[in-house]
């Protein structure tokens, strides 16, 4: 996925409301960002960090910029790290036309947002007419306690456990059904779920594993024009 060719780099001062950003300008103007990422961002807000920001076109939008990167230091120097969580939808989206996923690869229908469950919308519904429907729910993974090691989530999602939930009964129904983590941190060797910070979607995850719901981590590469799936990671229990 490419992101904007104008991205414009900036210092953060602070992230609040969860949706705002205060930084600095190179000409030293202070300006409030958009922050597309409703999550705590544990690890991602220090003041004095270097970010980088997109302008879409728009000429509605209150806030003119998005924050898309910021450069964080995890234990192994500094690295890009993409703060947005409406990326990891069109990064999936590009990857699976492109075969890149392997284990997503043999389908000839690729929807989006297809209403299923009690009242939601799967991200990505695959159909071939000789396989069962996959569902595809993708979360998007930027948080890093430790060198590594990407957890998910960074706070309480019930919102999420329902979705595993909502997995575990198509596959009840004779569907396919698969949970994939976007880990926008280049450096993550494994994954894991952050049980501490949200117990409830640790227990979801882990009923819906036990109803053949499959789960896959995926690390991304990223640079200032794009990011794009690099490779799997494993997941630890």
């Amino acid at each position: 996925m490419k992101l904007p060719l104008d991205l414009v780099p900036a210092t953060l001062l602070r992230r609040y409301k969860r949706f705002l950003a205060d930084v600095e300008l190179a000409d030293g103007s202070v300006i409030t960002a958009h922050v597309a990422n409703p999550g705590a961002m544990i690890g991602l807000q220090a003041p004095g960090a270097r970010v980088w920001l997109s302008k879409p076109p728009s000429k509605t939008r209150k806030l003119p910029f998005s924050w898309e990167l910021i450069e964080a230091d995890f234990g192994n120097g500094p690295e890009l790290v993409g703060v947005n969580t409406m990326h990891p939808n069109a990064i999936v989206a590009e990857a699976l036309a492109n075969n890149a996923i392997p284990e997503l690869a043999g389908y000839d229908i690729i929807r989006r947002e297809v209403k299923y469950g009690a009242a939601s919308r799967v991200d990505f519904l695959l159909e071939h007419p000789s396989r069962p429907p996959c569902y595809v729910e993708v979360k998007n993974v930027h948080m890093m306690r430790q060198p590594g090691l990407a957890e998910f989530p960074d706070s309480v999602t019930a919102r999420g456990a329902r979705h595993l939930d909502e997995l575990a009964a198509m596959v009840a129904a004779g569907a396919r059904a698969v949970m994939l983590f976007v880990v926008q941190i280049g450096s993550s060797t494994a994954f894991a779920l952050a049980r501490d910070i949200d117990p409830a979607y640790g227990r979801a995850f882990d009923k819906a594993r036990a109803a053949d719901v499959e789960a896959i981590a995926y690390t991304c590469q990223i640079d200032h024009g794009s990011i794009v799936l690099a490779g799997r990671v494993p997941i630890q229990p």
